[in-house]
């Protein structure tokens, strides 16, 4: 028994549900929290949160753990405008942070993307960019901020530009070697498997994890 709770939201998503299973299956949490609209599998340390995100004020008091796991996001096509993509990918995640903190949380570990940037001419490179600006801002322990490419694996909901760059990366990637490595698509499990990883070894500070760093996992 570590004595070391873990919570996470986005645990329904493609890396977030890969990620859950692997915190469940380890000995290095006594308990994981869950955070979901609809009920998950059960399992003797998980504890399922259910609200939606808007809630997240009402169920501040239940959103606490020593490592607290983002792995939200979606896309300004899905969430239908740019302003529920901001709200999925910036409000979300930061309200989460905060109220983590508040309540003891010392690391805080989130899925961003390549090119973030709060300077960027792009708009969803320029929220990932600033989520990570205004973590910063919160003084955890440690904050880690994975910035996976091209993330490679069957997602529930169908990206239809995604499914055709999953295709070709496919087929290249193996091209991508050396400087170019940095661009070359990932498994969804090695995000997964870095974050665990990262959040284990317990470095202090805030750090930025680029995709070719997580090829390594």
């Amino acid at each position: 028994m570590t004595g070391r709770k873990a919570f996470i939201v986005g645990a329904t998503g493609l890396t977030g549900g890969y990620l859950l299973s692997e915190l469940l299956e380890s000995d290095y949490y006594d308990q994981v929290i869950a955070l979901s609209r609809r009920p998950l599998d059960g399992h003797p340390c998980q504890k399922n949160l259910i609200g939606g995100y808007d809630d997240l004020d009402t169920l501040a008091g239940e959103i606490r753990g020593d490592d607290i796991y983002c792995c939200l996001g979606t896309t300004i096509k899905t969430a239908g405008s740019r302003e529920n993509f901001r709200r999925v990918d910036y409000d979300y995640p930061i309200r989460v942070a905060e109220l983590a903190f508040k309540n003891g949380a010392e690391q805080f570990l989130i899925i961003t993307a390549m090119g973030a940037n709060s300077q960027s001419s792009v708009f969803y490179n320029r929220v990932k960019g600033e989520v990570e600006h205004r973590l910063k801002e919160i003084p955890y322990t440690a904050l880690h901020i994975f910035r996976p490419a091209l993330l490679l694996g069957a997602r529930k909901e169908k990206r239809m530009g995604e499914t055709v760059a999953q295709g070709i990366f496919r087929v290249f990637n193996f091209l991508f070697v050396g400087p170019l490595r940095r661009y070359k698509a990932i498994r969804f499990e090695k995000v997964a498997h870095a974050m665990f990883s990262t959040a284990r070894r317990r470095i202090r500070g805030a750090h930025i994890h680029e995709s070719d760093e997580l090829q390594d996992y």
